[in-house]
């Protein structure tokens, strides 16, 4: 009975080592390496960006099966400077952390933003986008300032900035939480709630093509930056792609990008230098 039991423990440990050895590599210079390194990911001919599906005009799926966007746009230039296919990893907001500490992305595209909470489960590359939070709501009952939603529904995307600030700093708002951007836009548009909070650049695209709606507050908090994620100790990719992005702001490739995937789905009140970091 004994001689069972020890070897069950042995079997468990066995099996743990092998999960934490998957993830974790050791460098040529003996240094950990967490997450598969940029010779291992040219070696497999494929990079893993987890990117969102249902987020126009950063990520999204059209009508024929493409996907489409400003960070779809980005990760393809990756891949291709890499000499590499992509696969894409569709995620929601609050799956973002995970599918890079479980191996499932080698890199995080899926529009997000740098906070102190996430650069301690996670390495931000650097930026290539600003963004702040925004709040919209219906142009006939317009919320113009945030004590206007003291009591009132307020929609939030689960996982994002928007609803770490009305959780933390303004909390008088009556909070619903979605999943998905295409639930909480659906929500929105069944009067589910008064407003939706949501990063400022995409409610300037979706209230374009819903005109009874309006970004009544451009901007709360402070102006945050969206940058690639990579697993936490993940040094080969995170050199990588610092470098890339760097690369890629000096050849003119971000502002390139935005007019071709962000400039159409926007009104007046955004312009270019709103949203690109030009150094």
């Amino acid at each position: 009975m004994k001689k069972k039991i020890i070897w069950s423990v042995v079997a468990v440990l066995v099996i743990i080592i092998g999960i934490f050895s998957v993830h974790a590599f050791t460098s040529k210079d003996g240094s950990s390496q967490n997450g598969r390194t940029i010779q291992q990911i040219k070696k497999s001919g494929e990079i893993k960006i987890a990117v969102f599906g249902d987020l126009k005009p950063y990520g999204w799926v059209d009508q024929n099966g493409n996907r489409q966007g400003y960070d779809i746009a980005l990760a393809k230039k990756i891949g291709q400077d890499l000499g590499v296919k992509v696969k894409y990893v569709q995620v929601n907001a609050n799956a973002r952390v995970d599918a890079l500490n479980s191996g499932k992305a080698d890199i995080a595209l899926a529009n997000f933003t740098v906070t102190p909470e996430r650069k301690q489960v996670i390495d931000f590359a650097k930026p290539y986008m600003k963004v702040s939070i925004g709040v919209a709501s219906k142009k006939t009952s317009l919320i113009t300032n945030v004590n206007q939603l003291n009591g009132k529904n307020l929609i939030v995307n689960k996982g994002t900035t928007a609803e770490t600030y009305f959780t933390q700093t303004y909390k008088n708002a009556k909070l619903l939480k979605f999943d998905s951007k295409t639930q909480q836009f659906a929500a929105l548009s069944d009067g589910r709630a008064d407003a939706i909070t949501d990063d400022n650049s995409y409610l300037f695209a979706w209230v374009k093509d819903h005109p009874d709606y309006q970004v009544g507050i451009k901007q709360l908090g402070d102006q945050a930056y969206i940058a690639p994620g990579v697993q936490k100790g993940n040094k080969s990719v995170l050199n990588w792609t610092n470098d890339e992005i760097k690369k890629l702001n000096n050849n003119g490739f971000f502002t390139d990008d935005y007019q071709q995937n962000l400039e159409p789905f926007f009104g007046d009140d955004v312009k270019a230098s709103d949203i690109t970091i030009n150094k």
